[in-house]
């Protein structure tokens, strides 16, 4: 679909001489006298650029921009006006309009404006589509439990994501998808226009987190070469997990205690404070209190972040959701891996609730994909699932060592030429067959020559 404009102004002239230039660019043109006529035009069409002038027979154009914005709030809108209207132009670029322009108007002056405003208006769409498909990948629907205590978490997850609250503590074991909760408060809370910002605190070094998270100056240390902005900064107006925050080292903890009491910091070897907000949400799988008695947490902290506390539940905790989990990763996966699984089976069944499930649902998302890229029927069974670390450790064909020994490399050549074969020479999922990244199978790969 082109693009397509709408302008609204009662000089007949003015009127015609867009219209002209505009349909030479391509564009698709519509053009009314009143504010009437522009709210009716708005009731049938879409348009992806307004040409609006200040002063109209019924209406003003501020009139004209409100309808606008109630009905697209992505669409630029570029204000007409006559010199003697310069100052109430600008108070409508005050009310949401994308620009303003005089008469009479430099038409070459007028396409550059036009050309930005149709990119403005593009990208606002993109934005918001893509913000629609977030919110809706992660509505709280999209966590998938029908346990009592997941029920209550799903409560408790609409309750504080609808609420004011600036710091919210996250509790579970590893495994148990607090990331996933983490990003579900977010996009269902006023703050997800904006950014939502993740960062392991375990995953880099003290310095570097604290760069991270607060930005830093220039020549604050030796590889500063130019001024950064941190975490806190690019997330503003919007949401930061720190996960891990348990393992967090103690002189950064007592820089996160200082932002969360009053919302300012101050960037690594800077002087100015600055003030952001942002909500915060941290995750831990660690027990707290004994990380206290240890002295490796701050109490405070602890106390400043445990205001709002939701405990995610463990997968042994949740009953039949393992079953309900399992087959939506089965889905998933047959999908991914283009293989006609449809099902599982009574004794796959038995086999995913006997089992305690140590690492939680991130475990089972593993054992199902695994178990999903090796079968060869279109039922699940119990025989493709291995579980646990003994099995795990048995699988490879029950191999053992042979009395008279063997060549380990032709043994690891033949294991990488087996699972390309199974899965028709995929080397992402070969990759994964044998516990191998990408990169690491293809340099096995050129060393074979098969590359």
């Amino acid at each position: 679909m082109g693009v397509r404009i709408l302008i609204v102004e009662d000089e007949a002239l003015i009127r015609w001489a867009l219209r002209q230039k505009f349909e030479e660019q391509g564009f698709q043109v519509d053009e009314v006298e009143t504010g009437t006529e522009a709210a009716q035009a708005l009731g049938e069409n879409l348009y992806d650029l307004i040409m609006l002038d200040y002063k109209l027979p019924d209406m003003t154009g501020l009139d004209v921009l409100g309808r606008v914005r109630e009905r697209d709030k992505d669409v630029v809108v570029i204000m007409m006006t006559a010199f003697s209207t310069i100052e109430s132009a600008v108070e409508a670029m005050k009310l949401g309009a994308y620009d303003y322009i005089t008469k009479p108007f430099d038409m070459e002056q007028l396409l550059r404006t036009v050309a930005k405003a149709l990119e403005t208006t593009r990208l606002r769409r993109e934005v918001r589509e893509l913000r629609r498909h977030l919110a809706h990948d992660y509505g709280v629907d999209r966590i998938v439990g029908n346990a009592p205590c997941m029920l209550d978490l799903f409560a408790l997850i609409r309750k504080v994501s609808e609420s004011s609250a600036s710091t919210i503590f996250l509790r579970g074991d590893s495994g148990t998808g607090k990331d996933l909760v983490a990003r579900v408060i977010h996009y269902n809370s006023d703050r997800a226009p904006r950014p939502f910002m993740n960062i392991t605190c375990t995953a880099i070094s003290e310095t570097l987190l604290e760069s991270e998270l607060f930005g830093h100056e220039k020549g604050a240390f030796t590889d500063a070469k130019s001024q950064k902005k941190g975490l806190f900064e690019l997330a503003d107006g919007g949401t930061i997990f720190l996960d891990e925050v348990g393992d967090m080292p103690p002189g950064l903890q007592a820089k996160l205690l200082r932002f969360l009491e009053d919302r300012t910091f101050r960037r690594v070897g800077g002087t100015s404070e600055i003030s952001v907000d942002v909500r915060i949400i941290a995750a831990t799988n660690r027990d707290l209190d004994k990380a206290i008695e240890e002295g490796q947490f701050r109490t405070d902290l602890m106390f400043r972040l445990d205001v709002v506390a939701i405990d995610v539940p463990p997968l042994q905790e949740r009953g039949n959701d393992v079953i309900l989990l399992a087959e939506h990763f089965v889905t998933r996966f047959a999908q991914d891996f283009r293989k006609p699984i449809t099902s599982i089976d009574d004794s796959c069944i038995e086999k995913l609730k006997s089992y305690r499930w140590p690492g939680n649902v991130r475990e089972l998302r593993n054992v199902i994909e695994r178990a999903v890229l090796l079968s060869q029927g279109e039922v699940l069974s119990s025989d493709d699932l291995v579980v646990g670390k003994t099995n795990r450790h048995n699988d490879a064909g029950q191999v053992s060592l042979p009395p008279g020994g063997i060549d380990l490399h032709e043994l690891e050549d033949e294991l990488v030429k087996q699972a390309l074969a199974r899965t028709g020479n995929n080397q992402t999922q070969a990759a994964k067959l044998l516990g191998l990244g990408r990169d690491a199978l293809r340099y096995r790969l050129d060393k074979l020559g098969m590359l």
